[in-house]
């Protein structure tokens, strides 16, 4: 029971903050680029597009570190076990994160916040791609972190000890797996902050509200979304040869794919049986994804009865088989989301190019405001299948989810934390929605303000914490 309230505490807390880390990392950046274009052209409707997006910007970030705070605390109270296995390991990296990364980030977005009009043009600008340079580094740290856990290497164990130790941090840090999971979450990051930006964008217009500033930020976000989904689908399926390599279960259990086959058939919708040991009906493809997986429509793909046999005889008698309908329906649902971002893009790049003859039909603001939705669902079911279909390991060969919970912490204790934060999270939720709704229904500013002065001698910089 503990374990079951640890995991539940846990994947609600890191659901909820991966809502707003990526659109901080793909939002920085396209600000950055808004007013690299101010910078460069001294059109006031860039500043003014910097100025309504960094606002947004920084409510999301503030959002970000208040939620990832709990992250850190909840290793080593419900994951104390976990925390001593790996410490060695994955410390490393999350070190690095904070001192450098993030410290790179914060310190260069408070520069950005309150120098306008107080630091010169050029060294303005430089502070919001350091932040935006930092949020990416960032990033690619923690994924580095995690990947070890998908994929372990650069370590050995110390059987005296009881834990992994690091011997080889660049191997860890050039890890085949956290070079495709930085990929794809990057290119997933800018479909993210691409879709934040139509959204918002089409509700404006769709109301025939500053399209001075939102046509321009509406062109940004569809080509954003259109070249960043292109991306994910690139990265995502080398994160399928690798996944396949690393962790055939997982791939198995993506598709309840459960004997061994070649030509293997990707299903678009299979009806199991209720315990989901075996497929009643399904629709398939055939050959995708033997082509997914191993990169020929002819690959073998194996199945989850002779891995599960396969695993018994290398770690011991278990159930080595994850939850197969969370994995199967997740790996669709991510893959849905994504298509239906691609399409929204692809439909308004169409209908707002320049030739177009007719106004844009209001349906398509109407299904650009909903599209917001995608993208976050899209990251939250992704994670959920790349950390159920690893289970029940949660350092992949090396250490079990259930060996890794506090032995100190009891039921009691894991539920009373649980419900707290649950309604705390909720509560921060209700917040950051009401600040999103009401700056982003305010507009951009009417009238530009001051620009930084563009002198060598830099005005007085307030200072604040």
């Amino acid at each position: 029971m503990t374990l079951d309230l640890a995991r539940w505490q846990f994947a609600i807390t890191t659901v909820y903050h991966f809502l707003f880390v990526p659109l901080t990392i793909g939002l920085s950046l396209l600000v950055a680029g808004m007013q690299t274009a101010w910078y460069r052209t001294d059109d006031e409707r860039y500043l003014r597009m910097t100025k309504f997006w960094g606002k947004l910007l920084l409510i999301n970030f503030a959002m970000g570190v208040v939620t990832g705070i709990v992250q850190e605390f909840q290793f080593g109270m419900s994951w104390s076990d976990y925390s001593r296995y790996v410490g060695d390991v994955f410390g490393a990296p999350l070190a690095i994160e904070g001192l450098l990364a993030f410290f790179l980030e914060s310190t260069f977005l408070g520069l950005w916040i309150f120098g306008w009009d107080r630091l010169p043009k050029r060294l303005h600008l430089a502070c919001i791609w350091l932040a935006s340079i930092g949020t990416v580094l960032s990033a690619y740290f923690i994924l580095a972190a995690n990947s070890w856990m998908q994929h372990p290497v650069g370590s050995v164990v110390n059987d005296e000890r009881g834990r992994a130790e690091l011997v080889d941090f660049g191997a860890v840090l050039t890890n085949s797996t956290a070079v495709g999971a930085f990929l794809h979450t990057i290119t997933a990051c800018f479909v993210t902050g691409g879709m934040f930006v139509i959204a918002i964008s089409a509700w404006h217009l769709g109301r025939g509200r500053h399209p001075e500033v939102f046509r321009p930020s509406m062109r940004l976000g569809l080509v954003t979304v259109l070249i960043a989904s292109l991306g994910v689908v690139v990265t995502g399926d080398l994160q399928a040869r690798l996944m396949t390599e690393q962790q055939p279960m997982k791939m198995a259990a993506a598709e309840a794919l459960y004997d061994t086959v070649a030509p293997a058939s990707f299903s678009l919708v299979t009806v199991g049986s209720l315990d989901g040991s075996q497929e009643l009906f399904s629709v398939r493809v055939p050959r995708i994804l033997s082509f997914m997986a191993t990169g020929s429509f002819d690959g073998e793909v194996e199945g989850i009865n002779q891995l599960q046999a396969a695993a018994e005889r290398a770690y011991g008698p278990g159930d080595y088989t994850p939850n197969i309908p969370v994995t199967y329906w997740t790996f669709r649902l991510m893959i849905g989301f994504g298509m239906l971002a691609g399409l929204i893009s692809v439909v308004g790049l169409w209908l707002t190019r320049r030739r177009a003859r007719r106004p844009v039909p209001r349906w398509f603001y109407v299904a650009g405001v909903a599209g917001l939705v995608l993208p976050f669902a899209a990251n939250s079911v992704g994670w959920i299948f790349t950390e159920m279909g690893r289970q029940p390991w949660a350092v992949y060969g090396m250490l079990r989810t259930a060996d890794g919970v506090s032995p100190s912490v009891g039921t009691p204790m894991a539920l009373t934390s649980l419900i707290v934060l649950t309604l705390l999270y909720g509560a921060l939720a209700v917040v950051d929605g009401y600040l999103m709704v009401r700056y982003a229904e305010a507009g951009p500013p009417p009238v530009a303000p001051e620009s930084p002065a563009d002198t060598d001698e830099p005005r007085p910089l307030a200072v604040a914490y």
